[in-house]
């Protein structure tokens, strides 16, 4: 029997209710755990949520994107204490327009990892440069969900004006330190054929590197709730971060050609938008403010029972890695119409309608098929939630992890 392992999980930053970020760490953390490992999770703010077995190492940073306020911003800085050249860096950087949370947290976690004993660290996504010399002095896993050329491309895809394009080249900068550090790194996991062509054509890491290991669904808490009955014209979207590659533009076009159909058709948005944002214009400008409503901060439990209200399920997204939303729609058993584009067709198999993406009208007609029969699309969802029982379970994905883990290991002593 090998022995369990003392794993350090590295995550910049972990949101617990909004992205897919702070939900991976929390079940991969739980499912190595659950088989006998050691489990730490240092992550830069906002903090996960994990169970009392794991220690959360808080690695902060000056978590300035918490305001968009220039003065709140300098209130931060300036009253964080002994500022190391990562504040500055991380100050000056942000209020040039740039993210540098990655690589101030990979400086940080380098740093810290110095001098601890762990037999493996698995980083979430910052592909860092501190992620270079970790490698040197221990065994590494890179996680990369999916390459950010492609948040990258649907952002200037979508900007409006010089001005705009340049904000995104300007935010989007590090991806020059991804590209250097990706393909210097030895393992890489990641949750998708589809994104293991996209890592491998953008980011230049050769195949051989990338393992693919898919992530999992939490179907005991994702389920069927029989005991509540659907919002007749109900529909249920997720849309965590108010940006062009989730879709949702698509989605809201399609609710205001049906609204004059089903009159009292309803969606809600799991996600905010941005305060006076693009999405609250297009809301107004569509005049759908009474049809449509976002849930934001919501537990695991809450969605569930948001799907459980809904007759539809929408995925609208241009691209995904790994789309959380579509597991748990099919866990939920509740009907889903999703983009066929990126890993989404690996997660459904055949158990959703898909249509082709940037299509309101593909939208429009998937969502109306199942108000016009339930029943076919009830029966196809139900199939569905078996399928992700049966191909999307942590516990097996946790000792997916377990083996390469320990083959990490013993090529880092070779």
């Amino acid at each position: 029997m090998k022995k369990p392992l003392k794993i350090a999980i590295l995550s910049y930053r972990s949101a617990p209710f909004g992205g897919g970020q702070g939900i991976y760490v929390y079940e991969l953390s739980k499912a190595l755990n659950s088989i006998g490992h050691n489990v730490d999770v240092i992550s830069g703010p906002p903090y996960p949520e994990l169970i009392a077995d794991i220690e959360l190492v808080k690695l902060p940073g000056l978590n300035l994107f918490s305001t968009f306020q220039f003065r709140e911003r300098l209130k931060i800085f300036f009253h964080t204490k002994n500022k190391s050249l990562d504040d500055w860096y991380e100050f000056s950087s942000t209020l040039m327009g740039g993210f540098p949370e990655l690589q101030t947290f990979g400086n940080r976690a380098k740093i810290f990892l110095s001098d601890k004993n762990y037999d493996a660290v698995i980083d979430n996504q910052s592909i860092s440069f501190g992620m270079i010399d970790i490698q040197k002095s221990k065994p590494l896993i890179e996680i990369m969900h999916h390459p950010i050329t492609k948040d990258y491309f649907y952002d200037l895809k979508f900007a409006r004006g010089l001005v705009q394009r340049l904000s995104k080249m300007r935010w989007f900068s590090f991806l020059k330190m991804q590209k250097k550090v990706a393909k210097q790194i030895k393992v890489v996991v990641t949750p998708s054929l589809n994104s293991k062509q996209d890592i491998h054509h953008d980011f230049k890491v050769p195949m051989q590197n990338i393992q693919v290991i898919p992530n999992g669904i939490d179907f005991n808490i994702f389920c069927a709730l029989p005991n509540i009955v659907p919002r007749v014209n109900g529909v249920i979207t997720t849309a965590s971060a108010d940006v062009p590659l989730k879709g949702l533009d698509f989605s809201l076009h399609a609710i205001a050609r049906l609204k004059s159909k089903y009159p009292d058709i309803k969606l809600t948005v799991i996600g905010s938008p941005r305060a006076e944002g693009h999405t609250e214009r297009l809301i107004k400008r569509l005049k759908l403010e009474e049809q449509v409503s976002f849930k934001t901060n919501l537990t695991k439990e809450e969605i569930t029972h948001e799907y459980a209200k809904s007759s539809v399920a929408v995925v609208s997204s241009l691209y995904e890695g790994f789309g959380f939303p579509v597991g748990e729609a099919m866990a939920c058993a509740t009907p889903l119409v999703a983009t066929n584009v990126a890993s989404i067709p690996e997660i459904t198999g055949s158990f959703a309608q898909l249509i082709p993406a940037e299509d309101e009208e593909a939208i429009y007609q998937g969502i109306k098929n199942i108000f016009q029969n339930p029943q076919k699309y009830k029966i196809q969802a139900e199939l569905g939630r078996q399928h992700i029982i049966e191909n999307f379970n942590w516990t097996k994905i946790g000792h997916a992890y377990e083996e390469l883990l320990y083959k990490t290991i013993n090529d880092f002593k070779c």
